[in-house]
């Protein structure tokens, strides 16, 4: 019986476009943003940032590194959060419904300038934050872990406090979705073109 629905944030909750991020960072001058900004996964220090292996202001200063001319910690900012498209209304309000009748947590790759900026703008759409919409947030950073290892699952699951057999997992990387169905979650994809609202009433139709 599913007590709990674990989402994933970009790609399921919160639009994404990673080549918005790429064209942001060539306008910076970087030369190939492309070889360091994944669909699912980031190299080097956009990578180091979401492990929570380094700072927003060491994150910056690595960024600055492989740029030309100076920029601004707002420059870098701006251009790393245009990964981020937003989240549409009527996802936020679904999320609000569906906590009346389950738990809901969130499972997300990401870091402290996403998670802070933007994405707390996304969720204060309503007036209020992402609080009054998950009973629970695991965080790549806070983690020290990303998905698809099976270390921030473990995480999740003790921090918590939720059974893996009691538990739908919603994300959009297959990958990530394989290492949650090996530890015992439910699972259900959430495709490219595809609505988290249309995935919750499929898999929570009973």
């Amino acid at each position: 019986m599913i007590k709990n629905v674990l989402f994933d944030l970009g790609g399921v909750v919160m639009d994404i476009e990673r080549m918005n991020c790429v064209a942001a960072f060539k306008r910076l001058g970087m030369a190939d943003p492309e070889e360091f900004l994944g669909d699912y996964a980031q190299k080097g220090p956009f990578m180091l940032i979401e492990e929570g292996l380094i700072s927003p202001d060491g994150f910056r200063a690595e960024i600055r590194r492989l740029l030309p001319s100076p920029v601004t910690d707002s420059q870098i900012d701006s251009a790393f959060e245009e990964f981020l498209i937003g989240i549409p209304r009527h996802r936020l309000e679904a999320i609000r419904e569906l906590r009346k009748r389950y738990h809901t947590y969130v499972l997300s790759n990401t870091n402290p300038i996403m998670w802070n900026g933007k994405i707390a703008r996304e969720f204060a759409q309503e007036g209020g934050s992402i609080d009054d919409y998950f009973d629970g947030v695991v965080t790549s950073f806070e983690a020290k872990c990303m998905k698809p290892a099976a270390g921030i699952f473990r995480y999740a699951i003790d921090r918590l406090g939720i059974k893996p057999d009691e538990t739908l997992f919603l994300d959009d990387s297959t990958a990530n979705l394989e290492t949650a169905a090996h530890l015992g979650f439910h699972t259900a994809l959430v495709s490219h073109g595809t609505d988290m609202t249309q995935i919750l009433a499929r898999e929570l139709k009973s």
